[in-house]
């Protein structure tokens, strides 16, 4: 067996989290962690759904030194997690918002006894087949599927994502994020990698503008921004000067060449996007201001199998899927042309759904867009795309003349329509359930009837 440390923090004074704006030692996270480990109930499978990082990360560790296992799902829907019960009936949870979901629940304490001065705990070393979480999509019926993941895996993860991103400089890096803990990628990139870079993690959760503007602002450099392109957007939307990062960091969809080269000069950094999936953690990376060329990490490669495209190698204990259409350019560069499910194809030509967002989001005065193909009438019509935008000081037939000196007259959307927001989650996602019940809603049966069929 081969056991991996769990943080690489180097003394026990040394600052592991910023919340309400005092440091946590490392000293004081194990003693948090010990004390959390003696109340968790006897079933193998937790389900942590604690909203402040600090509780979730002291929850996350507890588990793993207990050698109990996290569950972490896309959504909380009931219906979702009905069926994470069926796949692991001993689940309990532990949490700091209440409980409705009608399991065992154990309350994140309020408060925590301090850890004594003069006290020398031992940073856990763990197992690295040890069963750390399962991570759910939502699969292509709508039921969650689990994927394992070892803390070998996500330790070699982590550990080349951190590499790609120089933060394995010798420097102490503070970590804000606006993604949440329990998404695969606020989970490796604002917990996991932070621990296995002796990083901050600063732990409040930021969402509007001047919070997100507040949160960077109350950290020491040097320090790192992880975002969304629905978070970036709405910064930029701002008049006010941004405070400098030292390293900006966006994923969960693809980014414009002109927001990541606005976002650069704002906040006076590299903005660096990362690509991967629940299935495979992140695999790649790119200066998207400066190529659309990803870059995969080191000792990742590609193989063919059928039709398919597989990654191979690094983190990865077998060949995966990539469930993108890409086209290779070399050993470690890719073109990305969206997720195979988003292609369309209408009246013999063929597009995608990411990039016909791209192109809506892209024009001037659309601050939030996306694309929606309905579901086929089953009567031979033609089915039309869709398209929502939030553009306050945009009129429908402007955005139309301008998608149309970019995009295909057979992807220009019938009909488009302004709204206030859409309904993104936690981390910037729009679910095709959400855009169908959109449809209902703003459009209509009748209306689409005659308007997009």
């Amino acid at each position: 067996m081969n056991y991996l440390p769990m943080m690489t923090h180097q003394s026990l004074d040394d600052a592991v989290a910023i919340r309400q704006g005092r440091g946590v030692t490392l000293r004081q996270f194990l003693a948090d962690v010990n004390h959390i480990r003696q109340l968790l109930r006897p079933g193998q499978h937790l389900l942590n759904t604690c909203q402040d990082r600090y509780h979730f990360m002291v929850g996350l560790a507890a588990a793993m030194v207990a050698g109990k296992t996290s569950l972490l799902p896309s959504t909380y829907t009931t219906g979702s997690v009905k069926k994470i019960i069926d796949f692991a009936p001993d689940l309990f949870c532990i949490g700091d918002d209440g409980n409705d979901m009608g399991f065992p629940y154990l309350a994140f304490p309020i408060a925590l006894p301090d850890a004594p001065v003069d006290s020398s705990p031992t940073i856990p070393r763990l197992d690295e087949s040890l069963p750390v979480a399962y991570v759910f999509t939502s699969g292509s019926t709508g039921i969650p599927v689990p994927h394992l993941k070892t803390w070998g895996d996500l330790v070699h993860s982590v550990r080349a994502e951190a590499q790609r991103l120089g933060l394995l400089d010798g420097r102490t890096y503070t970590v804000v994020g606006t993604v949440p803990p329990q998404h695969m990628y606020g989970f490796e990139s604002t917990i996991l990698m932070v621990w296995q870079c002796a990083g901050i993690i600063a732990t409040e959760r930021y969402f509007y503008p001047a919070d997100i503007y507040a949160g960077i602002s109350s950290v020491a450099r040097p320090r790192v921004l992880i975002t969304t392109p629905v978070h970036l957007r709405s910064m930029l939307a701002t008049d006010m000067p941004l405070p400098s990062v030292d390293l900006l960091l966006s994923a969960t969809a693809p980014l414009t060449r002109d927001l990541a080269a606005n976002a650069e000069a704002r906040f006076c950094s590299e903005l660096l996007e990362i690509y991967g999936s629940t299935e495979t953690g992140v695999v790649a990376t790119r200066r998207t201001s400066q190529t659309k060329e990803w870059y995969l990490l080191p000792e990742l490669s590609w193989m063919m199998k059928g039709d398919r495209i597989r990654i191979q190698g690094g983190h990865l204990q077998q060949a995966m899927a990539v469930g993108d259409a890409i086209e290779i350019v070399d050993e470690q560069h890719f073109l990305l042309y969206g997720r195979t499910e988003d292609l369309v194809n209408i009246a013999g030509k063929r597009s995608s759904i990411s990039h016909l967002n791209h192109q809506l989001t892209s024009v001037s005065g659309v601050l939030d867009g996306v694309f929606f193909m309905p579901d086929e009438s089953g009567d031979g019509r033609v089915t039309r795309l869709v398209a929502f935008a939030v553009a306050p000081d945009l009129d429908v037939e402007i955005i139309i003349e301008r998608l149309k000196q970019c995009v295909d007259p057979a992807f220009i959307p019938r009909p488009l329509k302004i709204v206030d927001s859409l309904p993104r989650n936690t981390t910037g996602k729009i679910s095709r359930e959400a855009l169908k019940a959109m449809v209902g809603a703003l459009i209509g049966n009748e209306e689409r009837s005659s308007e997009i069929l």
